[in-house]
């Protein structure tokens, strides 16, 4: 299997782990051979294969993973056994940690927060200052925003709108 990103020289220290600013070694989705991209701690935080990518000042550490189209950008972070997939996007200051899944069509942005063992799918939005953690699930069309929490076993689907 031919690489496409490989680690750069230039490396960041966050929470005492070395990350790595990669670069794209062929040109695939909507990135080009030569661009760099963010922050990894190892490959495997970023699947070699699909279009999924990290960019900006994004950050993937731990045993994190991003693959199949989903995209990590701004300065978002995703880490600990967190897992995006699919085409999701997390962006802004966002950040998915714990054993958090992020995949479908869903979005997590802005500084929202989405960790313990959350899920997010779908077409659902996580935004703003946003929490969803514990087991709850955002999905479908759900909207998440504003300074709203949901926790627990909650459930939030169809075209819900939680805000606060």
């Amino acid at each position: 299997m031919t690489k496409k990103y490989g680690l750069t020289d230039e490396t960041i220290t966050r929470f005492g782990r070395t990350l790595y600013r990669i670069k794209a070694l062929v040109s695939f989705g909507n990135v080009n051979e030569g661009d760099k991209g963010g922050f990894v701690e190892k490959e495997e935080n970023l699947n070699q294969e699909g279009n999924a990518w990290v960019s900006g000042n994004a950050w993937v550490y731990g045993d994190a993973r991003v693959s199949g189209n989903a995209r990590v950008s701004g300065n978002a972070r995703v880490s600990g056994n967190a897992r995006v997939y699919g085409y999701a996007e997390v962006f802004g200051y966002a950040w998915v940690y714990g054993d958090a899944r992020v995949y479908g069509n869903a979005r997590v942005y802005g500084d929202a927060r989405v960790y313990g063992n959350a899920r997010v799918s779908g077409n659902a939005r996580v935004s703003g200052n946003a929490e969803v953690f514990g087991d709850a699930r955002v999905y479908g069309d759900a909207r998440v925003y504003g300074y709203a929490e949901v926790f627990g076993y909650a459930w939030v689907y169809g075209d819900a709108r939680v805000y606060g």
